[in-house]
């Protein structure tokens, strides 16, 4: 069966979150719709990574098995022509190997956490960010963040329901900078236990309101205790915003 590579870009506001549940509409269930409108055969789609409710995605991948050759860009436009008026937009396809899996053939993916740092609450970015009124030190939280770097048991900033087989990971990317009343933390790394952007997030913006030194993160890293955590960030900041790939041509 022909398999085709989708990027997808959603507003997580409205859905249960990426995968299938039985209490609402999730993006995964959406994409499979759309793309059995257009095809007539049900499909299952699989995806890099899953994403909780709210969260969103500027560059979702996933791969899905046809039961006959379309061009890429009949894929693309049928399904987006199908999707109308969920805010899920697929921006491209491609088709390509058998071989290739959205999930177990990445080996990063990219997050971006966006916290609103003003008095005044969000008129246009509603649900698109974390508001936080008080002062936040950028380069306070971005020092904080550089403890975080490497290889460690992060067990600490891991959700009790996590079903990861091991808290260990490598964090290749935890960088902090403000843009105007923005700040932006951009994580990266192969994989991402369930809430580990959001958890390191919340102890983040202790360090950057002055309330945890750079000491502080790094002993609630060290504890390996989810008790130790700062609050979870809101998952309306949150973006999947990359995942990366060997060469599929090599």
């Amino acid at each position: 069966m022909p398999r085709y590579k989708l990027v997808v870009e959603y507003d997580g506001t409205p859905f249960t979150g990426w995968q299938h549940q039985t209490n609402g509409l999730s993006v995964q269930q959406a994409v499979e719709d759309a793309i059995a409108r257009f095809t007539g055969a049900a499909v299952r789609i699989h995806c890099a990574g899953r994403t909780d409710s709210g969260v969103h995605a500027t560059h979702q991948v996933v791969h899905v098995d046809l039961d006959k050759d379309w061009r890429p860009d009949t894929v693309r436009d049928a399904t987006n022509a199908h999707l109308k008026p969920a805010p899920v937009a697929i921006l491209s396809a491609e088709a390509v190997p058998e071989t290739f899996h959205a999930r177990l053939s990445a080996v990063k993916r990219h997050y971006v956490y966006r916290i609103l740092n003003r008095r005044a609450p969000p008129a246009l970015e509603t649900n698109r960010v974390w508001h936080v009124a008080w002062k936040l030190d950028a380069d306070a939280m971005h020092e904080a963040a550089q403890t975080l770097i490497g290889r460690h048991d992060f067990t600490t900033f891991r959700a009790a329901e996590c079903q990861a087989n091991s808290p260990v990971r490598t964090l290749d990317r935890l960088d902090v900078e403000r843009i105007g009343d923005e700040i932006r933390i951009y994580a990266s790394a192969r994989s991402f236990l369930h809430h580990q952007v959001r958890s390191m997030t919340g102890t983040l913006e202790r360090a950057g309101a002055g309330r945890w030194s750079v000491e502080d993160v790094r002993a609630a890293l060290d504890a390996r205790d989810r008790r130790r955590c700062g609050p979870m960030a809101p998952s309306s900041g949150l973006y999947l915003i990359g995942v990366d790939y060997p060469d599929l041509s090599e």
